[in-house]
């Protein structure tokens, strides 16, 4: 008969097992194969009654003050497998929905929990601007309390504080709904792809400042709010009614927010007062993040399905069809817009002030035909689809 290798020992000393001695004994047997032998000694006077139960508990038999190694750690992992690699560029297709909540890369043991993340195709959530954006974005992030000289701005005069209040207000209407459409998506896309996921998150995050600074430099020379009218609130509704995940992003993020661009350049150049030219360069910053990640990651998913277009067609044009009686701008905002553009109250300032917006419309639309057509639109067609949406701007 061949001799049996004498058994490794491991002197515990005076530790316990119940003080963390089974690490010790762990790495030990790690080395080992199933059946390898490990004698076990120590000065804990209950290291009998310990070593007995936890070779129980963990699929080890104990013979004596010896522990022969099971074959159960070895089998409790046989069937698990890598969730994907960590790697962005090596991403797979379709997460498994058994990976969950396991961080990608990790190793997952088969037979947990299987969460559903009904977002889980890489081409319907991802691009490949998503964790450079996201580097950006955290980096960039700015306090409200302290990126603003609030106590350093002095007052506009009392007519013209009126109309930056009424432009705040309605900053912080549409901000709103900015914040709450990626906020609902969150939850629904597979964590496997973290970078949109943290993405989103930092979105809904600024969204979230921009309503805090907008909603300060309206109420920060004690006037109360302005009005806010039922077409702008029905416009965005249509934003938060909507359940796909592509189109909400197309609606809020390239045409919406992309609009969003040349208001808050505009709020920025005509600004009357230190804080509001602020807080409009700082939020027009964090825009620009937001429409590159939905003009990248629609044209990503536009190449990998051409039929999405065709979609995103009939998303303008059943948002069109809804708001087709409702105001749209309220009267009093593009007013509000004019007065800052205008610089006085001259009628030649006024007529100069109200040509700046009609401009800023233009600019506006040409912005949203450039990124349309990005996206895959025939020119012709960007224009036509540019002209249907909503006289908002969001």
């Amino acid at each position: 008969m061949k001799a049996m290798s004498p058994p490794r020992s491991i002197d515990l000393e005076r530790l316990g097992l119940d003080r963390g001695a089974h690490l010790l004994i762990e790495r030990a047997l790690a080395s080992l194969p199933v059946g390898g032998r490990l004698e076990v000694t120590g000065k804990d006077p209950n290291l009998a009654v310990h070593l007995a139960g936890w070779c129980r508990a963990q699929g080890h038999q104990l013979d004596g003050t010896t522990i022969v190694k099971g074959a159960a750690g070895d089998e409790r992992w046989a069937q698990a497998r890598r969730a994907g690699a960590p790697d962005p560029s090596a991403l797979v297709d379709q997460p498994d929905p058994e990976w969950g909540l396991a961080a990608r890369g990790a190793l997952v043991e088969s037979g947990g929990p299987r969460p559903r993340f009904d977002l889980g195709e890489r081409a319907v959530v991802w691009s490949d601007v998503a964790p450079r954006l996201y580097a950006q974005g955290a980096a960039g992030q700015w306090d409200p309390a302290t990126a603003i000289d609030w106590a350093g701005s002095p007052a506009p005069p009392s007519d013209i504080e009126d109309v930056v209040v009424q432009v705040m207000t309605y900053l912080v209407e549409n901000e709103q709904a900015a914040l709450v459409v990626p906020a609902r998506f969150l939850a629904r896309i597979h964590p496997y792809f973290r970078e949109v996921v943290q993405l989103l998150a930092l979105q809904v995050a600024d969204e979230a400042r921009h309503v805090e600074v907008f909603t300060r430099r309206a109420l920060l020379h004690g006037r109360a709010l302005g009005i806010s009218g039922a077409g702008g609130r029905a416009s965005l509704q249509t934003l938060l009614e909507e359940p796909d995940f592509a189109l909400a992003s197309f609606l809020l993020s390239v045409l919406g927010e992309g609009s969003f661009l040349n208001l808050l350049s505009f709020i920025e150049r005509y600004a009357p007062d230190p804080a509001t030219e602020r807080v409009a360069h700082l939020a027009l910053q964090d825009e620009a993040r937001h429409v590159a990640f939905g003009v990248a990651h629609l044209e990503e998913h536009a190449r990998a399905d051409p039929a999405l277009l065709g979609r995103l067609r009939g998303a303008i044009e059943r948002r069109h069809d809804s708001l087709k009686d409702t105001s749209g701008l309220n009267q009093q905002v593009f007013d509000a817009l004019v007065v800052p553009a205008a610089g006085s109250w001259t009628p030649a300032a006024i007529e100069e002030g109200f040509a700046r917006v009609q401009q800023l419309q233009a600019d506006m639309d040409e912005g949203r035909r450039r990124r349309l057509t990005r996206l895959g639109f025939e020119p012709r067609e960007a224009e036509e689809l540019s002209r249907l949406h909503t006289r908002n701007f969001m």
